[in-house]
């Protein structure tokens, strides 16, 4: 079985990418910068872009099974998925495991999550296999939101979320990608070990960076006034607030036990991220 992976370069692709080399699985690398691709034994690269079908059909010829981690936050990232898709098919990909969002739905709140439902549904039009890793939010995102002043600020009221690390998703994918067979048209949605608020969150990293953090709950109204000094275009602003929202309404606050169904292993906790992490 050939197998082919996007996003090497970056934090979950590229974490699958090391465990598969280490454990002498050939594979091969589909990446937009040749130069940027990991020195990894035992692996080949391929030059393509989602958006570009041509050259994701000539990069994905022979390979039956394809992990295909979610492109970059665009305001066209959809049909950017649905190109790379389709080049899979016209390939001859049999199956496809793609990272898509714990909330995914045709009318999310998180407004980048109806985009990954439409990616689902795109894959499930073809006739490729599929398994879908569910993403919830990413525990090392969770001291990204955090301001220069030390203050998360958005509009999440008191609502929890089940975030789950980076480094987790990488070992359920590479599970996936080690025996398929075993995942044939599944749909898993992979979480942390517990929905944490944002207050929590803002303690827990207050006691391990040893400074002040804290939590303010916005209105949507302060919370599109204080993004607007970053002057982002409307969808990328709709994007940002209503990964608060989603929040706040509770859609991420199921704990689920497909982390450790998988893999083996519990997930890890927000304190374990924060300690693992060189910041």
């Amino acid at each position: 079985m050939t197998i082919a992976l996007t996003g090497a370069t970056g934090k979950i692709g590229g974490a699958v990418a090391r465990a598969l080399a280490a454990d002498g699985v050939p594979f091969r690398m589909v990446v937009r910068d040749a130069s940027r691709a990991p020195d990894l034994p035992g692996t080949e690269v391929a030059v393509a872009s989602f958006g570009d079908a041509e050259a994701s059909r000539t990069a994905l010829e022979g390979v039956d099974l394809l992990l295909m981690v979610s492109g970059a936050e665009a305001q066209d990232r959809l049909a950017q998925h649905r190109s790379f898709v389709g080049a899979a098919a016209t390939a001859g990909v049999r199956h496809v495991v793609y990272t898509s969002f714990a909330g995914a739905a045709a009318d999310a709140t998180f407004t980048l999550g109806r985009d990954h439902w439409a990616t689902e549904q795109a894959i499930r039009a073809t006739s490729m296999a599929h398994t879908f890793l569910r993403d919830s939010f990413y525990l090392d995102f969770v001291e990204d939101l955090v301001g220069e002043d030390g203050v998360i600020r958005g509009p999440a009221a008191d609502g929890a979320m089940a975030a789950v690390a980076r480094a987790d998703v990488a070992r359920v994918a590479t599970e996936v990608l080690r025996n398929p067979s075993a995942h044939l048209d599944r749909t898993y949605e992979l979480t942390g070990p517990a929905a944490i608020t944002l207050e929590q969150a803002a303690a827990t990293v207050s006691e391990v960076r040893g400074r002040a953090v804290t939590y303010h709950p916005e209105t949507l109204e302060e919370a599109y006034a204080s993004r607007a000094q970053w002057d982002p275009e409307p969808w990328q602003a709709d994007a940002w607030v209503s990964t608060y929202t989603a929040i706040a309404e509770g859609a991420l606050a199921r704990v689920s036990g497909d982390v450790e169904r998988i893999t083996g292993r519990r997930p890890l906790t927000l304190r374990e991220v924060l300690e693992a992490s060189a910041r």
